[in-house]
């Protein structure tokens, strides 16, 4: 009998749970929520937007108060309402949104970022332990925001949110291309409209030393050509993102990527005979920081000293990756020096450098961060992992479940490196945790992950449409529960999302137009929209190969620049084929038909246009792209397929599967399917 009410206890709670997903599912087919909520629930009342729409806030605070202010300027742009009211108030009974919280938050990994929202008839409240909760409440209450034909209305839910891992980031490298204030700004705002909470500020490498310093000046003025961060302008950015609720993490990669430090002063390199001079292109150098030299601690002691204030957070990044040690190796006073200390490896001298820089920075009241490199046996577990090579590749490689496992918190990187443009399902199937064989100390210790924005490829033209929108869908990984897995509900809702990140500010749909004005000359560019519609960057560097065909200050604004790592038509086309091979009923045999007559008659438009150097390597695919379109439209239509047409088409195939301008078309293998369909299906009549 008691084993027979444990077991109906077990399943009254197991039925509760799974109608509970059940509903979350239903609702996430309604809502375009990202990223979506730990819980929620319908409770069908609704508010109505109209010009008397309030805030009220319990107590003051500032970050509530631009939170607040931000949001009634966005509700206004987005719906086009004229709120009387324009600024929150404070303990105002009547108000429409009242903000409840207990605290402001001083920024921390431990800060509480929970909140509850409740939309009821008339009356919305959103309530939090810190003033952050209340900043994540908005930024979900502004997209519950809907039209109901007649108004805008805010529907009926309760929400109970927190996320899942506490270290949610977005690493923006401005060595090798500077991005300037305004877009680091738009970019937080962004983040912030994910619940993201950390900008990595990677602040120098080879290609650059972004900060300004007063110390040694000569770091802006020659490592920089000009392009850096004022003091004043990071302390700027740094209120910026405190008021949303993210923490800036400085990174000043040493003792490799050091060419632009090298370049300023000299005398603190491995090789003294070496001509240091700022990188201009891609790929791994030798100029490295001398870890024997008292200077060079002076050097980061003194630098440190001087960075550290300017970020409040608690952490602060080293870098410490991809030091090959050649200079090191060819310096007879530093082998001297190793064999003296008994330092067996290059990567035991740079753990000796690396433990001397975590006690500087301990004593400014940080503590360490570094790219897996940094991890060895003696190294302090006070220091922050940043899995850059993987979950899994052995311990000697310092990747993220050995550093669990010894011990040490640490951060994912390796599977969020957004500018390999892989499509947004990879990222998205890429979980920090995922089914690691892993204790509950060990787990407890992964902080969360991070995306990776190396800027070898990018501008402030493209950089935007590089991070954005993937991102989101990223940050949904970091934020929601772990079962929330769904790709076709994430890209319905990411479609939503896409168009609100623009809306607030990112330029990554609009530049698409101005590179391919730019591209065509300034003539007509719907064929050059039609085209990029399924034609993506090539991938995981092969844009780059080598590291020699694109320098800093090379042209970013050629066909492959317009193109996104999401191809919208491509995954559009993907689906109506699928559907079509299933039942050629006449809506999904026209829908196919309506792809292939665009290719066809973009072709026909892009040939009307007076050429030019950069439209000229687009026209051979182009009209292969349109010849396998009409071939099989006509088979379609005419509901004949002989030997002949799928030879040809095979040849066709072969030839569009070739990259061209660094881009690759991506319907070969929904073409293929196609074809093999029409096979099937007409039997070569």
């Amino acid at each position: 009998m008691k084993v027979f009410s444990i077991f109906i206890f077990c399943l009254f709670f197991f039925t509760i749970a799974m109608n509970s997903c059940f509903s979350q599912e239903k609702l996430s087919g309604q809502l375009n929520l990202m990223p979506w909520p730990k819980e929620i629930k319908s409770n069908k009342a609704k508010t109505i937007l109209d010009r008397d729409f309030t805030i009220s806030m319990n107590r003051k605070g500032s970050r509530v108060y631009k939170a607040a202010t931000k949001f009634l300027r966005n509700l206004a742009n987005k719906t086009g309402v004229f709120i009387d009211e324009g600024f929150p108030f404070y303990n105002r009974e009547k108000a429409t949104l009242s903000l409840v919280f207990k605290e402001e938050a001083n920024l921390s990994f431990n800060t509480d970022e929970s909140y509850k929202l409740v939309v009821n008839n008339n009356k919305i409240e959103i309530t939090a332990l810190t003033d952050v909760g209340i900043v994540r409440g908005l930024s979900t209450l502004l997209q519950l925001i809907k039209s109901d034909g007649s108004n805008f209305v805010f529907e009926g839910f309760y929400i109970k949110d927190a996320p899942r891992f506490k270290w949610r980031g977005l690493m923006i490298d401005v060595s090798r291309h500077f991005q300037p204030v305004d877009l680091i700004k738009r970019n937080l705002d962004a983040m912030a409209f994910v619940k993201m909470n950390v900008f990595h500020w990677h602040l120098s490498d080879d290609q650059g030393f972004r900060i300004e310093s007063k110390i040694y000046p000569k770091l802006h003025e020659l490592g920089s050509d000009g392009e850096y961060y004022t003091q004043e302008q990071i302390k700027d950015v740094v209120a910026y993102a405190n008021n949303l609720g993210i923490r800036v993490i400085p990174e000043i990669d040493v003792p490799g990527h050091a060419a632009a430090i090298l370049t300023a002063y000299p005398e603190l390199g491995s090789d003294e005979n070496f001509d240091n001079k700022i990188v201009r292109y891609s790929g791994v150098f030798d100029p490295t920081l001398n870890p024997t030299k008292p200077e060079v601690y002076t050097f980061l002691d003194n630098l440190f000293k001087e960075v550290a204030p300017l970020f409040p957070d608690e952490y602060f990044h080293i870098g410490g990756d991809e030091n090959e040690g050649k200079h090191w190796d060819a310096n007879p006073k530093i082998q001297k020096f190793k064999k003296k200390n008994g330092l067996k490896s290059n990567h035991d001298l740079q753990t000796y450098f690396n433990i001397k820089l975590e006690k500087i920075l301990r004593k400014y009241g940080k503590k360490l961060v570094g790219w897996d490199e940094i991890r060895t046996p003696s190294m302090p577990k006070s220091a922050i992992i940043h899995s850059w090579r993987g979950k899994n590749e052995g311990f000697e490689n310092g990747t993220l479940i050995p550093a669990l496992k010894n011990g040490y918190h640490a951060i994912l990187s390796n599977d969020y490196y957004i500018d390999r443009m892989l499509s947004v399902d990879h990222y998205y199937k890429c979980d920090p945790i995922a089914n690691a064989d892993l204790t509950k100390a060990e787990e407890s210790r992964v902080l969360g992950g991070e995306v990776t924005m190396w800027s070898e490829l990018v501008t402030p033209l493209t950089i935007d449409s590089r991070i954005w929108p993937r991102t989101a869908a990223i940050a949904e990984r970091f934020w929601s529960p772990k079962h929330i897995t769904n790709i076709e509900n994430m890209r319905k809702r990411l479609k939503y999302v896409n168009h609100e990140l623009e809306r607030i500010g990112l330029t990554h749909i609009r530049n698409i137009d101005v590179i391919l004005r730019n591209v065509s000359n300034n003539q007509d560019i719907s064929s050059l929209k039609i085209l990029a519609g399924i034609s993506e960057p090539l991938k995981i560097y092969n844009r780059n190969e080598g590291g020699t065909e694109y320098k800093t200050f090379s042209p970013f604004t050629l066909f492959a620049d317009a193109c996104s790592a999401d191809a919208p038509d491509a995954y559009e086309f993907k689906k109506a084929v699928s559907a079509y091979t299933l039942d050629g009923n006449i809506n999904n045999k026209e829908n196919v038909l309506s792809f292939l007559n665009s290719w066809e008659t973009g072709y026909s438009e892009f040939r009307k246009l007076e050429k030019s150097p950069n439209l000229v390597g687009l026209e051979l695919h182009y009209q292969k792209l349109a010849e396998v379109s009409h071939q099989i439209k006509i088979a379609i239509k005419r509901e004949k397929f002989s030997k002949k047409d799928k030879d040809s088409i095979i040849d066709l195939l072969e030839e569009l599967s070739t990259p061209f301008v660094d881009v690759e078309i991506v319907i070969i293998e929904p073409l293929k399917e196609l074809s093999t369909c029409l096979n099937r299906r007409f039997d070569l009549k």
